[in-house]
């Protein structure tokens, strides 16, 4: 009889055991899979912030190239209209002689 209760009382102590251990497991498998999310959010919020960095470094870039383009074509007409400016007051003498006839 006594044989026969360690048993039964042995077999209790391993069902408890194993009832801990799945719930263990359960718990470190939640765990992991808790900084799994975290490291993946994590991870999201560093590439929208790469993200977001690349584009305002290239919308600045680009409203630098725009600027220096619309300086360029600036400098351009300043350049063609002072290299005509003196030829203008001949030019329209000629026109206004061809018309006299």
């Amino acid at each position: 009889m006594e044989l026969i209760k360690k048993i039964k009382q042995a077999e209790a102590q391993a069902r408890e055991i194993i009832e801990k251990a799945k719930a263990d497991a359960a718990e470190n498998a939640e765990k992991g899979r808790k900084r799994r999310l975290a490291a993946l959010t994590e991870a999201e919020r560093e590439r929208k912030k790469a993200i977001d960095a690349a584009v305002a470094k290239a919308r600045e870039e680009g409203l630098a190239e725009a600027q220096n383009l619309k300086n360029q074509a600036e400098d351009e007409r300043r350049r063609l209209h002072d290299k005509v400016a003196g030829r203008i007051p001949d030019a329209a003498a000629k026109v206004m002689g061809y018309l006299r006839g």
